[in-house]
């Protein structure tokens, strides 16, 4: 399964200057930083503890603000594992943090990895579902219309090319039908040079890279997971609201939710935060942003908002799997958001319960690792509902 790819590590570049909530970084040497970003992939292990709770440290970014009240994670009765179990998963997985909610209480929180609750961590492409979560609030705050809407009403550079005719429904769902290679160990690949290219002076590099793409099928008829275009519905968000994401992340859900800490977004060449990866959010609060999607997201997004965007509208060649509105659907009736090297947040709507996994795996995607985390996960649903 693809729902991982690093959306734009190549793209950190120079911003656009400092601004209201922007990290302060040196930026001059914009080819060190571009370079530092290919080889996210390639860190050793030691360097992939040191830097995924850091990454502000390297990258330039916005930050996205907490507000002054706190959603509390009361403690619930401790889940029915043993230590050896959960101490022999978090170190086969690679695991910095591992929590469980349970109608809003915390049923299990370890740490490892020098991770702390006090510290964050990358999230690779758990990103794209919080930026899904963006535009169900423009919907609601009638910046867009509706997902039918054309996406060139709002990107009208985008006319002419192949994704004249593509609805927001159809970028969100990743079935444009626009050609596009995600491949990571290709250095050829679109994701691997959408952000390399040189961009003329006033234009979004990313709208500058996407409306070149060639159109291989119908739109609607085809899944094929696109990074590229997570960072278009980013584009058309801020379009839409006239706000950065940073800043309307923390109005819509930030402050008023009750996350507990700034949260970091990386940003592109053209100072926009890069929309398919790179916040880095506490562990609390990735479980928070779970709580809330459970919650339905009232009065920030329209009702049937989640009930829509987290049902599978794309069978992706994997029996019981699917992909929504940027999420996951697994089976069970489950659903989630996920990333490179191991980030994970986990729902499901029976038991109430979410599941987030903060990680520095081995690997960037490993079909067995993905396999026995969904083992373990599906056993910790089974706890928490008492099975």
């Amino acid at each position: 399964m693809k729902g991982w790819m690093l959306a734009g590590a190549l793209a950190l570049g120079i911003g656009a200057g400092p601004a209201l909530g922007q990290v302060a970084l040196d930026k001059a040497d914009t080819s060190g930083l571009r370079k530092v970003g290919a080889e996210v992939l390639f860190w050793s292990q030691a360097q992939r503890d040191a830097n995924f709770p850091h990454m502000e440290k390297i990258f330039p970014g916005h930050v996205v603000k907490a507000g002054g009240k706190v959603h509390a994670l009361p403690a619930g009765e401790p889940l029915g594992l043993s230590d050896a179990e959960i101490d022999a998963f978090i170190a086969s997985q690679n695991i910095s943090g591992l929590i469980v909610l349970q109608d809003g209480k915390v049923r299990l929180e370890r740490y490892a990895r020098g991770y702390t609750p006090q510290g964050r961590w990358t999230s690779f492409s758990v990103a794209k579902s919080f930026t899904s979560s963006l535009v169900g609030a423009a919907i609601r705050d009638g910046y867009i219309k509706s997902v039918d809407e054309p996406v060139t009403r709002y990107i009208p550079e985008l006319a002419g090319s192949g994704y004249d005719g593509v609805t927001i429904a159809q970028l969100l769902t990743m079935t444009s039908g626009v050609r596009w290679n995600e491949d990571y160990t290709d250095a050829k690949s679109d994701v691997a040079r959408m952000f390399l290219e040189p961009v003329p002076a006033g234009e979004d590099p990313t709208i500058f890279y996407m409306k070149k793409l060639p159109r291989e099928s119908a739109p609607g008829s085809k899944w094929v997971y696109k990074t590229g275009e997570t960072n278009l519905i980013g584009v058309l968000v801020m379009r839409a609201t006239k706000k950065s994401l940073a800043d309307y992340l923390s109005e819509k859900i930030w402050r008023p939710y009750g996350m507990e800490q700034d949260a970091f977004w990386m940003i592109d060449p053209s100072g926009h935060e890069v929309s398919g990866c790179c916040l880095s959010v506490s562990l609390r609060d990735y479980a928070r942003l779970g709580q809330f999607v459970l919650e339905g997201g009232k009065g920030v997004v329209p009702a049937n908002w989640y009930a829509e965007s987290t049902r599978s509208h794309a069978e992706i060649g994997r029996p019981g799997f699917g992909y929504g509105y940027q999420w996951w659907s697994y089976p069970q009736g489950r659903f989630g958001a996920q990333g490179i090297f191991g980030q994970s947040i986990r729902i499901d709507p029976k038991s109430r319960t979410v599941i987030a996994i903060s990680a520095a795996a081995a690997k960037a995607t490993d079909g067995g690792y993905g396999e026995a985390r969904t083992a373990f996960m599906d056993k910790l649903f089974a706890a928490a509902a008492g099975k």
